[in-house]
């Protein structure tokens, strides 16, 4: 469960209200909501939220009008606004006047999930992040994170998409001297080019066209703590020096401002690239890097570190009750084989995803081999089917729709049948015309060779 301070959500359709605070609830949020912008200010009086979440389109004032309020009146709060696609230029504009984020109707609940968990703001001291290790690599990178967070010293967490970057910065933070302090995390990816300057350093009112206030950057927020810059490779060069300047004076002028405030900021820099091979490439400055990296540290990715696999499906067994509706999961002798026996390329977020799905596909409370629906091993001549086989989307992750749990749950159960139709069609309950039909779409489409068919 998350820390006592509920998130409150804005929305006057009472359909999507009332879906949005189950959403919440069942990833072991506490959610309060209100009918409308004036109704929610009503309720900050009494309330302290770890975040606001709030619609647009509102009649009476709206959320880009509340969302100004709130920046007035309580600046700690973050808020996370929900737009139409239409609507993005005004969501942009929303961002300079503070939004923490926002979210473009429609979108999926993983989606709402993740984007809250990056800016929820926790009750006073954090608890400990939740970091499993059972692996040697893993314990003895560990104790080296125990080791440098007690220096003040600039940190670059490196590795794979998916290794848990952010909750190494995260337990970094809880054991250093800055424990107390704020933790801000920022994706310098996520953010528009036009934006990050302003998102970063902060801005004063004025400062460009639709800068109603002055709203305080990342490092002011980040004062006193730790700031996570995550993705950095991706920040433009011309803001690579801004930064640097400011790591050096530990200072910032807001855009616009003249003032220079005195920051006491330790920064946690993390990418997926070789930054030393776009330092040669010249698509990162040489200074930089050299600014970030005093003390690096490579998180493996999961496919070294196999003695923790069994120890982190366990651990999403727990965490996802709540989505799944029901507890008391375990894990089948066969199905660990087969995960631990996969190589990964998601990382630990493939592996929860992973495990929500067979949480979910399970009819009891053993969770098996074909519940996991992993890819299909194939020979090593077959490696151009693979490709077509695992459509994978840009982090890494196997894609989850309907069409997709369909087919591997029918070429998996050909597989463990050994290529033969009948007793395929018997188990999955279908006729044999119907599964002779999807096969051949599945030839069709590469998924499937002529041989794998008795």
């Amino acid at each position: 469960m998350h820390e006592a301070l509920p998130i409150l959500v804005v929305e006057d359709d009472p359909a999507l209200r009332e879906a949005l605070t189950d959403t919440l609830e069942m990833a072991g949020y506490g959610a309060i909501a209100a009918g409308n912008a004036e109704e929610a200010l009503s309720m900050l009086e009494k309330l302290d939220p770890g975040l606001v979440l709030t619609d647009v389109q509102m009649p009476g004032m709206d959320g880009h009008a509340l969302l100004r309020s709130l920046k007035t009146r309580h600046p700690e709060i973050p808020v996370i606004l929900m737009t139409a696609y239409g609507q993005i230029d005004r969501a942009v504009q929303a961002m300079r006047d503070g939004a923490a984020d926002y979210l473009a109707k429609p979108f999926e609940p993983d989606n709402l999930l993740a984007t809250v968990a990056r800016h929820f703001r926790q009750s006073g001291e954090t608890a400990a992040p939740s970091l499993v290790a059972q692996d040697p690599a893993s314990l003895a990178l560990l104790e080296l994170a125990r080791r440098v967070a007690a220096s003040d010293a600039s940190i670059l967490l490196t590795g794979e998409s998916g290794v848990g970057k952010e909750v190494y910065a995260r337990y970094i933070h809880q054991h250093s001297q800055r424990a107390k302090g704020p933790f801000v995390a920022l994706n310098c990816a996520a953010i528009p080019e036009n934006l990050l300057e302003s998102v970063l350093f902060g801005h004063e009112k004025g400062a460009f066209t639709g800068a109603s206030s002055p709203q305080p950057g990342k490092f002011e927020q980040a004062n006193g703590g730790i700031l996570l810059l995550d993705e950095i490779s991706e920040m433009p060069l011309n803001l690579q020096a801004k930064l640097l300047r400011v790591l050096q004076e530990r200072e910032v002028e807001r855009v616009g401002g003249r003032t220079l405030l005195a920051l006491d900021v330790r920064v946690i820099a993390a990418t997926n690239r070789n930054l030393g091979n776009w330092v040669a490439e010249g698509r990162f400055r040489d200074d930089l890097y050299y600014r970030l990296n005093v003390f690096p540290l490579e998180i493996p990715p999961l496919r070294a570190r196999p003695a923790d696999i069994p120890a982190l499906a366990r651990h999403f067994l727990k965490r996802h009750e709540q989505i799944a509706g029901r507890g008391g999961f375990s894990l089948s002798g066969a199905a660990l084989a087969e995960l631990t026996g996969y190589d990964w390329p998601g990382n630990i977020r493939e592996l929860g995803n992973v495990v929500q799905r067979a949480m979910i596909l399970a009819p009891g409370a053993e969770i098996g081999p074909e519940h996991l629906m992993l890819p299909r091993k194939v020979l090593p001549d077959s490696s151009s089917r693979m490709a077509r086989s695992v459509d994978r989307s840009p982090d890494g992750l196997v894609e989850t729709g309907l069409k997709d749990v369909e087919r591997d749950t029918i070429l998996n159960t050909l597989q463990r049948m050994q290529g033969s139709r009948r007793k395929t069609a018997e188990s999955l309950a279908m006729s044999e015309r119907t599964l002779r039909h999807k096969l051949k779409q599945y030839r069709e489409a590469g998924f499937l060779d002529g041989d794998d068919l008795l």
